[in-house]
């Protein structure tokens, strides 16, 4: 295994012990993700986990809020805050909420959960970036369900006619929302072209590939440095773990003990 495919891994243990504690949660997305997020910590974002709010860090904003555990997954792991507060989650007084509180967590950058709003909030802190002459990058994870809400519509013509040359979107396009698929609620067709269309660059990769992921993005951004970048990931949902990958349904999901237990072991028997 390289050292993201380990990280993902990792993620993903942390992941699992943090719902198994919980019982239930939006178990498959994040798992999707995990590969991204192994991507962005592992080797493309400038972060500093003692200084969370260091100004020339990168940003990363989950504008699908309701993953918000697969992230504070990945914070955990990087020594942002003790694992230990994966237990915690949604819990009175806890530091880890459902969805993502940027005055609760530490390196959370923008507070979500209503889908869409992610997609603007992250693209005025690029442009602000910019406007300030800083070279920090922005990154914005979204779902390919979240892709209904006609906020990221709007978001994708703002950010090109800005020119946000610091801001790489990553779709998580795993296919699944909800209730269904997206292609029998509201197929979304071929993304990377809709967002070539819309001005931007993108290219699709192997979602749950984090070299993958990696390499992609750093080739954009200096081939092309005139426009946002999009990354679409194609991933399945519930990635890593073979029986949650399996259903049918596994947007948010229950999960007893034992379930997790063996989520947890199928993961380390890949370390």
């Amino acid at each position: 295994m390289t050292e993201l495919e380990t990280l993902a891994v990792k993620i993903r243990i942390a992941e699992m012990k943090c719902f198994k504690q919980r019982g239930f949660g939006h178990v498959g997305g994040s798992l999707s993700i995990a590969d991204a997020l192994a991507a962005l910590y592992g080797k493309l974002m400038k972060y500093d986990p003692q200084r969370p709010d260091w100004a020339d860090r990168d940003y990363l904003v989950m504008s699908k809020g309701h993953c918000g555990p697969g992230l504070y997954a990945a914070l955990a792991v990087e020594g942002f805050f003790p694992e230990e507060w994966l237990l915690t989650l949604n819990e009175p007084h806890t530091r880890l909420p459902s969805h993502c509180d940027k005055n609760l967590t530490p390196g959370i950058d923008m507070t979500t959960g209503s889908l869409g709003q992610g997609a603007s909030t992250s693209a005025g802190m690029a442009l602000g970036l910019k406007l300030d002459g800083r070279k920090n990058t922005v990154y914005c994870i979204l779902g390919d369900g979240e892709c209904d809400e006609g906020q990221v519509w709007e978001m994708l013509l703002f950010a090109a006619a800005k020119k946000l040359d610091n801001y790489v979107v990553f779709v998580d396009y795993n296919r699944k929302q909800l209730d269904g698929s997206t292609d029998d609620i509201l197929s979304l067709g071929d993304l990377r072209e809709k967002f070539e269309v819309f001005g931007w660059y993108a290219v699709d990769v192997n979602g749950n590939n984090p070299d993958e992921i990696a390499d992609a993005v750093l080739k954009a951004k200096e081939e092309h440095k005139d426009r946002p970048i999009a990354v679409i990931l194609n991933t399945k949902k519930g990635y890593g773990v073979d029986f949650i990958e399996a259903m049918e349904f596994n947007h948010h999901i229950t999960l007893n003990h034992e379930q997790a237990d063996a989520a947890i072991a199928q993961l380390e028997g890949r370390l």
